[in-house]
Protein backbone atom coordinates (compact mmCIF):
# COMPACT_ATOMS: atom_id res chain seq x y z
CA UNK A 1 0.00 0.00 0.00
CA UNK A 2 1.67 3.16 -0.58
CA UNK A 3 0.63 6.10 1.25
CA UNK A 4 1.86 9.96 0.53
CA UNK A 5 3.64 11.86 -2.05
CA UNK A 6 6.36 9.22 -2.96
CA UNK A 7 7.41 5.25 -2.41
CA UNK A 8 9.11 5.85 0.19
CA UNK A 9 10.87 2.55 0.76
CA UNK A 10 12.04 3.47 -2.82
CA UNK A 11 13.29 6.80 -2.56
CA UNK A 12 15.03 6.23 0.61
CA UNK A 13 18.59 5.16 -0.17
CA UNK A 14 18.53 8.16 -3.13
CA UNK A 15 16.90 11.17 -0.56
CA UNK A 16 19.17 13.12 1.87
CA UNK A 17 15.81 14.50 3.52
CA UNK A 18 12.80 12.79 3.50
CA UNK A 19 10.13 11.94 6.62
CA UNK A 20 8.05 8.88 6.44
CA UNK A 21 3.68 9.18 6.00
CA UNK A 22 1.91 9.60 9.06
CA UNK A 23 3.90 12.29 11.11
CA UNK A 24 6.25 13.89 8.32
CA UNK A 25 6.94 17.79 9.00
CA UNK A 26 2.90 18.37 9.17
CA UNK A 27 2.99 19.24 12.78
CA UNK A 28 5.98 21.55 12.78
CA UNK A 29 4.31 22.84 9.81
CA UNK A 30 1.03 23.93 11.78
CA UNK A 31 2.84 24.99 15.15
CA UNK A 32 4.95 27.49 12.82
CA UNK A 33 1.84 28.76 11.04
CA UNK A 34 0.72 29.58 14.51
CA UNK A 35 3.27 30.93 15.70
CA UNK A 36 3.51 33.51 12.83
CA UNK A 37 -0.20 34.30 13.32
CA UNK A 38 0.54 34.92 17.09
CA UNK A 39 3.52 37.16 16.23
CA UNK A 40 1.17 39.06 13.59
CA UNK A 41 -1.36 39.33 15.99
CA UNK A 42 0.79 41.02 18.72
CA UNK A 43 2.64 43.29 16.16
CA UNK A 44 -0.99 44.84 14.94
CA UNK A 45 -2.31 45.06 18.35
CA UNK A 46 0.75 46.99 19.91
Amino acid sequence: QLVGDVDFKEVEPKASYITPVPGGVGPMTIAMLLSNTLNLYKKQNK
